[in-house]
């Protein structure tokens, strides 16, 4: 293993990004249970440090229920609620909560331990320390979510949920990616610009559509029109225009009827990808690549389908949260892998030229 200051691999720096990266992956589906059996705002302050411990007696039970039952949520949605139900949506947050922090710890630690080693690649350490700060960020990001159901509204904001789940996969893509890089060292590859363009395109689109999806989970829009492939009998169904652009952020029809589009496309795009990718054999193994992008693509649609037309079961909604985080993940490595290829040059024929 080439050591800090000397080269730009280590194999033990990629395994602890890789791991952190599960943990995150985990973090990311319990966040879906979280929100599907409505837990997120069960606890109604941000510890830090003391929240880490959840209530150990009676009386800390009983206090945290009381601060419950403060908020518009319990007054019009779970009044009557019994505590032994309150401890279970509680549960679920708090273990949200905890997953945050044990990620916080999984990094920063063997973070400084690698650095004091010196076997962190130079390279990498300034990409280390942003995600770090992210990391950071998205313990603020979260309760900045919570806190728009605390008052007003008895559920969180959508487009703050949107933010939440998109910075947790920004780590996740960001912790993937470096431990590509700390595996096997810098890249000198002349990569082909075009293909790498097509890939980075997929990616953002992958993203942009995990993000639809956190809309459609905020606005609860995947409980309505569970008909496919219409929208309760009708292509369109009537969007609620008067709440202006925010229709796009909070209206069930809307937010369901753009995930969906974006579906299709990315379906569209990720195939025409995968088959031009074979065609023109870009680089030895980046057909495996374009096409694990777009069977990813056909399974979670199709997941997706299963678990609309079903109204949205717990276990159907977490399993289509992490097929989410699992062809984003695919999509990361196979931009990764095209930016590594060589650009190669053939004679003549489509299956012989570059992109």
């Amino acid at each position: 293993m080439k050591r800090f200051g000397g080269g730009d691999q280590s194999r033990g720096v990629a395994i602890w990004l890789w791991s952190v990266a599960a943990l995150v992956f985990a973090m990311v589906v319990v966040g879906g249970v979280t929100r599907l059996t409505g837990s997120g705002l069960s606890i109604t302050e941000w510890k830090p440090i003391m929240g880490a411990l959840p209530p150990l007696n009676a009386a800390d039970w009983n206090e945290a229920f009381e601060k419950y039952k403060a908020i518009p949520q319990y007054q019009q949605v779970n009044a009557g609620m019994s505590l032994n139900e309150f401890k279970g949506i509680f549960f679920w947050e708090w273990f949200h909560r905890l997953l945050g922090r044990v990620i916080g710890v999984a990094f920063a630690l063997p973070f400084a331990v690698f650095l004091l080693m010196r076997k962190t690649p130079r390279r990498l350490i300034g990409r280390c320390v942003i995600l770090l700060g992210l990391g950071g960020l998205q313990g603020l990001i979260g309760w900045w979510m919570v806190t728009s159901g605390l008052s007003e509204r008895v559920d969180v904001a959508p487009e703050r949920l949107a933010t939440h789940l998109g910075l947790a996969l920004l780590i996740f893509m960001g912790l993937i990616w470096t431990g590509l890089e700390a595996w096997n060292g810098e890249n000198h590859a002349r990569h082909p610009a075009g293909w790498s363009r097509a890939a980075g395109v997929l990616l953002g689109a992958v993203f942009f559509q995990c993000l639809l999806g956190g809309l459609v989970a905020g606005a609860k829009a995947g409980f309505v029109h569970t008909d496919w492939p219409l929208m309760s009998g009708a292509f369109f169904p009537p969007a609620d225009w008067g709440k202006g652009a925010l229709a796009f952020l909070h209206d069930q029809a809307l937010v369901q009827f753009n995930h969906r589009m974006v579906a299709y496309a990315l379906l569209i795009g990720g195939t025409v990808y995968a088959v031009q990718a074979w065609r023109w054999r870009l680089a030895e193994g980046l057909g495996v690549s374009a096409f694990a992008v777009a069977a990813a693509l056909w399974l979670q649609a199709l997941l997706g389908i299963v678990t609309l037309v079903h109204a949205v079961p717990l276990w159907l909604g977490a399993l289509h949260q992490a097929g989410a985080a699992l062809v984003l993940a695919v999509a990361t490595v196979n931009l990764w892998l095209v930016r590594r290829s060589q650009a190669r040059l053939f004679v003549s024929g489509p299956r012989s030229r570059s992109f």
